[in-house]
């Protein structure tokens, strides 16, 4: 009899797939990275100029900030945002433990029924702990789910299994209402967070207004289409403090306007508008809303529930059906306050002032709950119906809002990065970025050494310079620096590793000189960043 052969496993198959980005967000490659770089770069030294400075905010914040400051019927916090809960490491064993009082005891077994009440008398125990600690949200909410807990608890204590299922369920339910960890959302907007973190560390001790603006990212779930994504980006700017003066409004306006000149972007137009305070918006509000309701059978489904949650949020409606019933609805302009009036008066004063073109558009209200007087948008070419590259407006209450001093007032913007970008590329108006100023071209193994030392030369000068690590063929060599879009190839030789020299040559007319270390790096300083560079 033969052995029969030993048979080997086969190596699992290893499932090969090509991962994506997530619908809704998207990779920004070079070039356009540089293009990227230079528009917020742009805003950095234009908002600067008016004494505004960068702040940092973090990425995600608790969920309440945005319910609180941008409303809860808006679509922002009842549609699109990204929230989810955080479990801090200390909680994920009382995360455990709620799993176990989630389960269903065998209530014809007393051993375990008398084990599953030990459990809840522990979970009860520990959930206390860690809310007086507080490791968990010690909020109102939680505080009465947990006391809910407690006396539902109390109540299975003294229960027998027969009569056990209802009591169980209470406690199960506690359980699962209780929240053990943060929630918390990616930001959909910037302002609330700025206004958090000038509360948070007192900002308003500080002399004078604060003058803040950030660049970074946001976060929407909503429909993706041209220039609209569910990672986007913004680029903003908030004044906070005690005054309202219309100055600080059309100061923000001229700021925001000479960045858009500086920039390039064509075709923009300014549409202000003023939506009232707490004392004359009420009261336009009802009116508003006693004639949506007379109107409300011809409204598609959005604006017959807006009627009732934010009847202000029919204005902004774009569907063209609806657009002849909101013509002949009150304007607000003809209901504001004296003081409103006023301040809408003097804010067009100021930007006469300073020259600044504006349209008046008495239905712009901006979608999110926390403005007051002035509102604002800009649009730009080359992005269809949906044109508004920038909107912002006057926030005088949020910051009390949010728990910060009374009297505080604010006015901000956001630009929206993408399709502000989107327009420039449309109109065909970009800059002229710089690109690769040096390609070296070395040949021969004791030019390698100079090529090293003169690219870290350059580059201490902040040249960008492209070094190929390993020798290439000159006709190759300077092939790879045009496809690369070098202006100069910086060629070095033995000959020039010799006598210390090297030679210069400009790709666009193939001019060339040779020079030695001292008059290159002259040149290059002259050529490239020169008043014509």
């Amino acid at each position: 009899m033969t052995d029969k052969p030993e048979t080997t496993e086969k190596a699992p198959k290893i499932e090969r797939r090509q991962f994506r980005a997530i619908k809704g967000t998207r990779d920004i490659l070079p070039p356009d990275s540089a293009l990227w770089n230079w528009f917020e770069q742009s805003a950095r030294e234009v908002f600067e100029s008016y004494n505004f400075r960068d702040i940092r905010l973090p990425i995600f914040e608790e969920t309440s900030l945005f319910a609180r400051a941008v409303g809860t019927d808006t679509d922002i916090v009842g549609k699109e945002m990204y929230t989810f809960t955080t479990l801090e490491p200390e909680t994920e064993k009382l995360n455990d433990l709620r799993s176990i009082v989630l389960g269903w005891p065998d209530l014809w077994d007393r051993q375990q029924f008398e084990a599953y009440k030990r459990t809840v008398e522990l979970f009860v125990q520990a959930v206390e702990q860690a809310m007086n600690a507080p490791r968990i949200p010690a909020d109102r909410d939680n505080r009465t789910v947990a006391q809910n807990l407690k006396n539902h608890a109390h109540e299975l204590m003294g229960v027998s299994p027969q009569h056990a299922t209802d009591f169980v369920e209470r406690v199960r339910a506690d359980a699962r209402a209780l929240e053990l960890g943060q929630i918390t959302t990616l930001r959909p907007e910037a302002t609330a967070s700025v206004c958090r973190a000038y509360i948070e560390h007192g900002m308003q001790t500080l002399p004078g207004n604060q003058k803040l603006y950030y660049v970074g990212p946001m976060f929407r779930r909503e429909r993706p289409q041209k220039g609209r994504y569910r990672q986007f980006y913004q680029v903003g700017a908030e004044v906070l403090g005690p005054s309202d003066a219309p100055a600080i409004d059309a100061e923000v306006l001229e700021m925001l306007l000479t960045f858009f000149n500086c920039v390039g972007l064509t075709n923009i137009k300014l549409y202000i508008n003023s939506i009232g305070c707490k004392e004359c918006r009420p009261k336009y509000v009802e009116r508003l809303r006693a004639e949506l309701r007379k109107v409300k059978d011809h409204l598609k489904e959005d604006s017959q529930r807006r009627i009732e949650t934010n009847p202000l949020r029919v204005l902004d409606s774009k569907l063209p059906e609806e657009q002849p019933i909101i013509e002949k609805l009150p304007r607000i302009s003809d209901h504001l306050c004296d003081a409103c009036r006023e301040h809408f008066a003097k804010l067009k004063d100021e930007l006469a002032l300073r020259g600044i073109g504006y349209q008046e558009n008495w239905r712009l209200v901006r979608g999110l709950d926390y403005y007051t007087r002035t509102t604002f948008e800009v649009s730009a070419a080359g992005l269809g119906s949906q044109n508004a590259v920038c909107g912002g407006g006057r926030y005088d209450g949020l910051v009390e809002l949010l728990g910060g001093p009374a009297g505080i007032k604010g006015i901000g913007f956001a630009i929206g990065t993408d399709r502000a970008i989107l327009s420039l590329q449309e109109s065909g108006n970009l800059p002229k970025l710089p690109g690769l100023a040096v390609f070296i071209a070395w040949m021969g193994a004791k030019a390698y050494a100079p090529a090293v030392a003169i690219a870290k030369k350059l580059r201490a000068r902040r040249f960008s310079v492209e070094l190929p690590p390993e020798e290439m063929k000159f006709k190759k060599s300077l092939g790879l620096a045009d496809k690369l879009g070098a202006k100069y190839a910086l060629i070095i030789g033995e000959d020039e590793a010799a006598s210390g020299t090297f030679t210069l040559k400009r790709l666009s007319d193939a001019h060339q000189d040779k020079l030695d270390e001292s008059a290159l790096l002259d040149r290059l300083q002259s050529e490239l960043r020169g008043p014509n560079a």
